[in-house]
């Protein structure tokens, strides 16, 4: 069976995607004429009523507040770039957050115009909720998006809808190590599709109380080191690293994060790059 595999710039044992995720201030809520609360939050509870959850979003609002600055520091003094997943109605409502991407020089990925689920939309809806992600990104940024990933679920029509929109590449995909084109959505105009990991993302930590700080930076490590003994065999691949604002952000968790920086940073011949710098570099080792 043959391995998957590609070639990095410049020799590179493995290429690491670290992938902010910034959906806080665009969650479901009935102060946004939504039916009813966020079911995602820290303690578990979900109330099907069309109530406001305070707590909820005060637990969210954490991520911008307190969070956003310890990830900002982190990524700017260990020089390590990312992009950033964006819900474009999070940027509008929490402008630093795009100020600090364009300060950085990282990428915005459109993560949607809100953060919520695409897959109920008809063809005209889907197409609008991208170009509104798209112009809304541009305005806050100053760049447009390149790259989408969807809130879990997309529809038969979103990756044809995202090239007729000039994008790029599309992350919902979680199939490999490695990028890949895919060129029969609309043949004669291939799309890059950059595979997202769940396995390494912190919300494991979130979702599974069981998985602590320590558990997840091991599990972090250990994969990291997989793939770049893969690398030193001649089967080069890629790591993504999924992050959220509200949960890395937390005192008791960032320092895992930076742990896992300085032990990247003691590797030679890693390529940290953002996922359209990936998806461009695809271009220039199999052609589109």
């Amino acid at each position: 069976m043959r391995e998957e595999r590609i070639d990095w710039p410049n020799g590179a044992k493995v290429a690491l995607s670290v992938v902010v995720n910034v959906e806080e201030g665009s969650e479901m809520t009935v102060a946004r004429g939504d039916r009813g609360m966020e079911p995602v939050d820290e303690l578990g509870i979900h109330i099907k009523s069309p109530i406001r959850n305070y707590g909820n979003e005060s637990n969210y609002l954490y991520g911008i507040k307190a969070g956003a600055p310890r990830v900002v520091k982190l990524l700017r003094e260990h020089g390590v770039k990312a992009s950033w997943t964006v819900a474009a109605l999070s940027l509008e409502n929490h402008p630093e957050i795009a100020r600090a991407i364009a300060d950085l020089g990282h990428e915005p990925v459109s993560h949607g115009w809100r953060w919520v689920h695409q897959f109920k939309m008809d063809e005209a809806q889907e197409r609008e909720f991208i170009r509104k992600a798209v112009q809304s990104i541009e305005k806050t940024v100053g760049v447009r998006p390149y790259g989408w990933l969807s809130r879990y679920f997309h529809t038969d029509n979103t990756r044809r809808l995202l090239i007729e929109e000039g994008f790029e590449y599309h992350m919902d995909d979680y199939s490999g190590d490695v990028p890949f084109w895919d060129r029969g959505t609309v043949p004669g105009r291939p799309i890059a599709i950059v595979p997202y990991q769940l396995d390494s993302n912190d919300m494991k930590m979130w979702t599974d109380p069981a998985m602590t700080p320590t558990q997840w930076l091991e599990y972090a490590r250990n994969c990291f080191d997989q793939l770049y003994r893969e690398g030193e065999a001649g089967n080069p691949k890629m790591m993504s690293l999924g992050l959220h604002l509200r949960i890395i952000g937390r005192p008791g968790r960032i320092w895992a994060l930076e742990e896992f920086f300085r032990h990247v940073a003691a590797r030679q011949d890693v390529w940290i790059a953002t996922r359209r710098e990936i998806a461009q570099h695809l271009a220039t080792v199999e052609k589109p």
